[in-house]
């Protein structure tokens, strides 16, 4: 075992050493990012954070905040969600497997383990009551159990949603309720297996509660399963509450994640997760308004008209037609948060702006990402450099002690975040 293990840290450093560390990340920040040329590789460059425990540290925070444990010991929390009377519900999703078709990704996956948790997810949704706001939940609960992999979640009136990976299920919920026993009923089914690889199902529902937006990921880095797989994937639906119907609303997203509206416009936006294996500064992942029937790109082209000569056919008259994201946050930092903060717990500069959550880069020799950073808005839209907010999660080694996935803001005007790695919610607010 000893030896296997370092045969793969050495295949690991040899990957790591094929490409380029990258630029500098902040000049790719904002609407208008640095586009290097692209690269192109027989296998892409790897560069994988060694997990380590949290032990007594805790993420980093600026001054004037501080950062505690809100709850630990998950299966995998990956999706945080607060309910109107304060619970806050922890999602704990176990991820389906898909079928290995090339032995190139044998190989990128047994390699990207490393890095991944392992713990094994519990496929249940855990309540977290806080009844008196100090930061230590009074009541835990098994509050849904038996998903299959479950990821969003809405309520709207004595209607939750949970977005599954292969069907949005409603369940009937009475405030208070600490647990759902209730059988849930299908309100449409999702695009899933066999092939399932972006399987999170990020959800949110309209503000007038009429309409449900699912985001629904690609099944590929760039089609190379085929376009048969793609079918009704990368995008955002737009489902009707009350009959199922859906249509699409958004398309050419490859991982549309941290679905939520604007409470200042009223538009809806989301973070993207973009393609990778051309280059340690290509593509940047990005936070967008999502324009209703807009096309954004993927598979045929990047950052608007940029076309990715790897798809096959060639589609000029698709490229011709992606519309250019709002806000670069640098590439492969892997953005699966997004929450808009108009609470009072946190210092006053923070109000109005978006706090995003980046997973951590896995392709790049510098990492990028590990962190939530925190983007400045003005009039509806970003208006400034983002900020780092949460840090830490790598140490000083280069270690990983969590990665964030989700955020919320729970009735205190706390910013929550779920790391799936530390199986840890950690609790942010004003010193």
């Amino acid at each position: 075992m000893m030896r296997r293990n370092m045969l793969a840290l050495g295949l690991i450093a040899s990957l790591s050493a094929c490409g380029g560390k990258g630029g500098d990340a902040s000049a790719q920040l904002g609407a208008n990012p640095n586009l290097p040329g692209l690269e192109q590789y027989l296998l892409p460059p790897m560069h994988i954070a060694k997990p380590v425990p949290w032990g007594n540290a805790t993420p980093t925070v600026p001054q004037g905040m501080k950062v505690t444990a809100l709850a630990t010991g998950f299966k995998n929390v990956r999706s945080i969600y607060v309910l109107p009377n304060g619970d806050i519900l922890a999602v704990e999703p176990k991820g389906p497997s898909e079928p290995i078709s090339r032995p190139k990704d044998i190989l990128v996956n047994w390699i990207q383990g490393f890095g991944h948790s392992k713990v094994g997810g519990g496929d249940r949704i855990t309540l977290l009551r806080d009844a008196d706001g100090d930061g230590k939940p009074e009541v835990r609960s098994v509050f849904l159990d038996h998903l299959v992999s479950p990821f969003g979640i809405a309520l709207v009136g004595g209607d939750l949603y949970v977005a599954n990976t292969d069907a949005i299920v409603r369940f009937p919920y009475q405030t208070g309720q600490t647990r759902i026993d209730a059988p849930g009923r299908i309100l449409t089914p999702l695009p899933g297996g066999p092939i399932n690889h972006h399987w999170t199902k990020s959800l949110v529902a309209s503000p007038d509660g009429s309409k449900l937006y699912v985001g629904i990921g690609s099944n590929s880095n760039i089609t190379e399963k085929g376009f048969e797989a793609e079918k009704d994937r990368a995008r955002i639906w737009e489902v009707d509450r009350a009959t199922g119907a859906h249509r699409d609303y958004a398309t050419g997203l490859r991982n549309p994640n941290g679905l939520t509206f604007n409470p200042e416009s009223g538009q809806l936006w989301a973070v993207i997760n973009e393609r990778d294996e051309i280059g340690p500064d290509l593509v940047p992942d990005y936070l967008t308004s999502v324009k209703d029937g807009a096309f954004y790109g993927w598979p045929y082209s990047y950052w608007g008209q940029h076309a990715d000569p790897r798809v096959k056919p060639q589609r000029p008259d698709m490229v011709a037609r992606a519309v250019m994201p709002d806000y670069s946050l640098s590439s492969h930092v892997a953005p699966l948060g997004l929450a808009f903060y108009g609470g009072a717990s946190l210092p006053a500069s923070y109000r109005g702006g978006a706090f995003i959550s980046e997973h951590g880069s896995w392709d790049r020799g510098a990492f990028n990402g590990y962190k939530v950073v925190w983007v400045p808005f003005s009039g509806g839209r970003p208006s400034g450099k983002a900020r780092d907010v949460v840090t830490g999660f790598l140490d000083g080694a280069g270690n990983a002690r969590g990665r964030p996935v989700a955020l919320a803001v729970d009735r205190t005007g706390a910013l929550l975040i779920a790391d799936d790695l530390g199986n840890v919610v950690w609790r942010v607010t004003g010193a």
